[in-house]
């Protein structure tokens, strides 16, 4: 099912889409904290870094356009710097920024976050939360108009910043029923009538708690709620984000599709909704299903939470992260992914083998290995070496191929259920973390010359040596090819 995913991203073509909504420039001010203030009880922030990105539905086009898609960008901003910085980001990401409507009696929406220790310890708004002026809301809506006929569809972004007003909205529904447009909603507020026509509504828990007054503690909330979204708004089809619990699609007459998360470690959810929302459109606008864009806009918000601060996910990311899973998660993991990974695994009383190397020119007794190594357990972890260790170990001339492309191979095998680069000669820090209930190595090692086997047994579990298969080795292919080539 996942090949089947990829394919489709690889071969898909690029949809044009406008995206509508409310505009925001995010700053991040990185820094250390080693002193309090002594003018007041306050942490003194010195910042080293400033990083400025593209937020709101800014943010959403740049996914639109890192995703593979052709994004078109209509807003409001001010007569001022935070709007020069919008424009020239936008132009680096290669969207057009004459969609940008200037709005004189408003500052350009910004939200600076202070950061120590990847932390956030601040944040300051500048903004303006009430309506555009109905003179701005028609500039908005000729703007859009002109822009409509070229696109294949078109994403609200709401932040509930003013740009969004009930005529704007109301524009944007006609303008797409006249066109034939598919219309994605990312909504806000509690008043979800404005966003009647919608072709798909996009909230997350607590959005649609407030939008329908449900108190959404367990699945038959998520329904009740997703019913009344479909009497308030007259969508044809409503997504739940659901945080950890994944996301759940609704169609109307009660069929529902849920989809459990896939991030393994969460470092910050902002921007999650934007990635969401510009994967479901690209998907969508492309020709695809629902249930297809859904699949691969949850594995787009896995990428975006497991990073700290707004960035946009790339089409080359999601392909990595559809690449060979199991039970849903991505096989190729960082070291505290697996960790995760093993601890999960082994609370559901399942059990873990390891085993590590080079497996550079990955071949048949390598897979005839791994496949017993596999057989003795439930899920398979393997420790891969890096270019740098491998270099180490080998020499000079090695690896042949390449850890990005090593670890890929080995995910496509049926019998791998995680691989974990590690750039340590041995993978001992590796096994004291991942704690495996099996460790297993292959014939030319012996009990006394595993690396990390005392940690496992002391662990309560055991080590399993493997015999090789004969004539099969990396050694002997690379002096097999010098041979062919000298001869020939």
């Amino acid at each position: 099912m996942n090949q089947t995913l990829v394919d489709m991203l690889v071969s898909m073509r690029a949809p044009t889409i406008l995206v509508v909504g409310d505009v925001i420039l995010d700053v991040y001010e990185r820094g250390v904290i080693e002193r309090i203030s002594p003018e007041a009880p306050a942490q003194v922030l010195e910042v080293t870094e400033e990083e400025r990105f593209l937020g709101g539905a800014a943010n959403v086009a740049a996914n639109v356009a890192s995703l593979g898609g052709n994004a078109r960008l209509v807003g409001l901003v001010g007569r001022d710097e935070g709007a020069k910085i919008l424009r020239e980001l936008l132009k680096k990401k290669g969207i057009p920024n004459s969609g940008l409507v200037t709005d004189m009696s408003r500052p350009t929406t910004m939200k600076t976050r202070f950061m120590a220790m990847r932390q956030q310890m601040l944040r300051v708004d500048r903004e303006r939360r009430d309506d555009a002026d109905d003179h701005t809301s028609a500039r908005l809506l000729a703007m859009i108009e002109k822009q409509i006929a070229v696109c294949d569809g078109i994403i609200v972004s709401d932040y509930g910043k003013g740009a969004l007003t009930r005529s704007v909205l109301a524009g944007i529904m006609s303008l797409a029923q006249k066109a034939g447009k598919m219309v994605i909603v990312d909504p806000k507020g509690r008043d979800y009538t404005k966003y009647a026509g919608a072709t798909l509504i996009t909230p997350n828990r607590k959005e649609a708690a407030l939008a329908v007054g449900v108190d959404i503690r367990g699945e038959s909330d998520y329904h009740k709620a997703a019913e009344a979204l479909f009497r308030i708004t007259k969508a044809k089809n409503v997504l739940i984000t659901r945080g950890d619990e994944g996301m759940t699609v609704f169609h109307k007459g009660g069929r529902s599709t849920h989809l459990p998360a896939e991030a393994l470690e969460v470092f910050d959810v902002t921007g999650a909704g934007d990635t969401v929302i510009a994967a479901l459109g690209v998907i969508l606008f492309s020709g695809h299903s629902l249930e297809d864009a859904a699949k691969i806009a949850n594995a787009a918000a896995a990428i975006e939470v497991g990073h700290l601060g707004v960035r946009a996910v790339t089409k080359d990311e999601v392909v990595a992260r559809l690449a060979p899973v199991y039970d849903g998660v991505a096989k190729t993991m960082t070291k505290k992914e697996a960790v995760k990974f093993a601890g999960k695994l082994k609370s559901q009383g399942k059990t873990v083998v390891f085993t590590n190397g080079c497996f550079d020119i990955i071949h048949a007794g390598h897979v005839e290995y791994l496949a017993r190594a596999k057989s003795l357990g439930d899920a398979l972890v393997v420790g891969l070496n890096t270019d740098n260790s491998v270099r180490k170990l080998k020499g000079a001339g090695r690896p042949v191929t390449g850890q990005d492309d090593r670890a890929r191979v080995l995910s496509a095998l049926s019998c791998v259920d995680a691989v974990v680069l590690f750039s340590e000669e041995t993978p001992l820090n590796l096994i004291k973390e991942v704690k495996p209930d099996i460790l297993v190595k292959g014939g030319d090692y012996t009990r006394n010359t595993v690396v990390g086997a005392d940690v496992v047994e002391s662990n309560g579990g055991r080590v399993q040596i493997i015999p090789l298969v004969e004539g099969k080795s990396t050694t002997g292919i690379i002096s097999e090819i010098k041979k062919r080539h000298k001869a020939g």
